[in-house]
């Protein structure tokens, strides 16, 4: 049976990258009916809006999403599409694994950890007050009758973190742990600081685990977490987090494992999964045919196992593997030196990867 997905290029090099992993996954033999939507500064160009309302409509029919890069631009007005999807489909876990592949330069070769993200509270919710507004002003006289005085040329952004969110995305790392034979899940936090937002989420994530012991529970407060995951990453193995945390540390284990070319993620939600790789869209590579795909690739490897297909996705993974082991038909940055003549582009590196399935 055929998977209904929407199909999301996105903007930059999406296309490019987006077309390249479409083509892998279509090599796999899974048969999918593609729904072709757009969004990012493209989409907002062509008709106003970054996200228009019929992918939205086509994401909440089909239940599943592929998705190239998209742009924000600074100081554009509108939200990034990556958080407007997240909100209107409650995709609230990012599950980001980070993997070292042989073959790829990083002083990390053993690194295997996965970061499950809350996805729509703490500091990106979009509770914002503008400097000098009126809201601004109402919110710190209230602040001032509560005894909290706030200078008067500050931003304010509101960081809320539920019971609610945290439990869902707390049993969401457990659950992950126990599908996918992880021993661990450490909850990382700033407990000692933020007593009634991450120790919140602390509390929760205790609560929570409890209900799991066959998987072993820690937790860490957020700067050590990062200093021990650089000294000794193998004490890790799925890492839980709130929403700011998990952007910042998702890219740390990016660095790890050779940079963000190789992170790939999934947005989890109550209606609909939504996948994708980490990083921008790298709108100067737009149309030269030279960015590295292996990032949304993985994304949809991720897609593959959403959709049960974990033959597929497995034999896909082995090829993008074997390929970068190999070394031969890869893009610059898996070169020894980026000026290396011998590196592929973006569709020749798709075309070497369907090649190692076929093998």
């Amino acid at each position: 049976m055929a998977h209904d997905v929407t199909f999301i290029p996105g903007d930059g090099t999406g296309p490019e990258l987006a077309q390249a992993t479409r083509r892998a996954l279509e090599a796999t033999g899974v048969q999918f009916n593609w729904d072709r939507h757009e969004a990012g500064i493209d989409a907002f160009e062509a008709h106003g809006n970054p996200f228009p309302e019929a992918t939205l409509d086509s994401l909440k029919r089909t239940g599943v999403g592929i998705k190239g890069p998209t742009t924000t631009p600074v100081g554009s007005g509108f939200r990034s599409v990556n958080v407007l999807l997240r909100k209107e489909l409650d995709l609230y876990a990012c599950i980001r694994p980070c993997k070292a592949f042989e073959g790829v330069r990083t002083r990390f070769p053993e690194m295997d950890i996965v970061i499950v993200r809350e996805n729509t509270e703490d500091l990106y919710a979009g509770i914002e007050f503008e400097r000098g507004s009126a809201d601004n002003a109402a919110l710190r006289e209230k602040l001032a009758e509560l005894g909290a005085h706030v200078r008067e040329d500050a931003g304010i952004s509101i960081k809320p973190i539920s019971v609610f969110g945290t439990e869902r995305i707390v049993r969401a790392a457990f659950d992950y742990a126990i599908a996918h034979g992880r021993k661990k899940v450490t909850a990382g936090h700033k407990a000692n600081i933020m007593k009634f937002s991450d120790g919140l989420f602390l509390e929760v994530a205790r609560k929570v685990a409890e209900d799991y012991p066959q998987i072993e529970f820690w937790d860490m407060i957020i700067d050590n977490l990062c200093n021990q995951l650089v000294s000794r990453p193998e004490e890790f193995d799925v890492i839980v987090l709130p929403n700011l945390y998990g952007d910042i540390v998702s890219d740390l284990g990016a660095g790890m494992i050779g940079g963000l070319g190789f992170a790939g993620g999934a947005n989890i939600g109550t209606e609909a999964a939504v996948f994708e790789a980490t990083h921008a869209s790298a709108p100067k590579y737009k149309g030269r045919n030279r960015v590295n795909p292996t990032a949304l690739m993985l994304s949809g490897v991720y897609m593959l196992d959403h959709l049960e297909e974990s033959e597929a996705a497995r034999a896909l993974e082995n090829a993008i593997a074997a390929v970068i082991f190999k070394g031969e038909k890869v893009t610059y940055d898996l070169k020894p030196s980026r000026d290396d003549p011998t590196a592929v582009g973006t569709s020749e590196f798709a075309d070497a990867v369907i090649e190692e399935m076929n093998a």
